[in-house]
Order: structure tokens, then C-alpha cells, then sequence
């Protein structure tokens, strides 16, 4: 099973919203996870990854990512054959 860290800046404050994120993903994929990390870090680090494999990161990617961009993104690597419901009907009706 998977294994998702969260990395966020702790002089940022950002751990609600990595807990809260944290929240979202053990919510939507369940027992399809292993685990969920919250790792605290320091200089503006915001940086998810699922196995090893970097997700998301906040400079890199331009600020934090939107809940649903973020269950896709773990979706393709977790469970790709998933659906997410309204999620991916939302991102069809935009491209449709």
C-alpha cells in the first residue's frame, strides 16, 4: 500500500492545511493507503509525494495545490483505474 508524506513548513504555520490535506486523501482513497506523513520542515517547504515520488511542490508547481489536482495526482499513482466522482466529471466539463 501507499505511503504519503506531506512535508510542510512549520514556521509557515501550514500544518492545518497539511493535516486538513491529509484529511482529504485518507478520506477519498482509504485502504488503498498505508499511510499518511505530516514531516514539519523549515523555509517555506510545502512538498507532497506518494512512494518517493514528489506530487506536488509548492514552488515548483505555484502555491498549493487544489484539493481535486491533488486526489488526481495520487489517484494516477495509487489507484488509477479509480473514479472520482464529480472531480473528474468537473475537469471533463471543463475541457468538453
Amino acid at each position: 500500500m501507499a505511503r504519503i508524506a506531506i512535508e510542510y513548513c512549520t514556521q509557515c504555520r501550514w500544518l492545518l492545511r497539511a493535516s486538513w490535506m491529509a484529511q482529504e486523501l485518507l478520506s477519498t482513497f482509504g485502504t488503498d493507503l498505508g499511510e499518511v506523513a505530516l514531516i514539519p520542515g523549515t523555509g517555506g517547504v510545502f512538498r507532497i509525494t506518494v512512494d518517493g515520488d514528489q506530487v506536488w511542490e509548492r514552488k515548483a508547481d505555484g502555491g498549493f495545490p487544489d484539493i481535486s489536482v491533488l486526489k488526481q495526482r495520487v489517484r494516477d499513482r495509487v489507484a488509477p483505474d479509480r473514479d472520482l466522482g464529480h472531480v473528474d466529471r468537473r475537469d471533463s466539463e471543463h475541457t468538453g
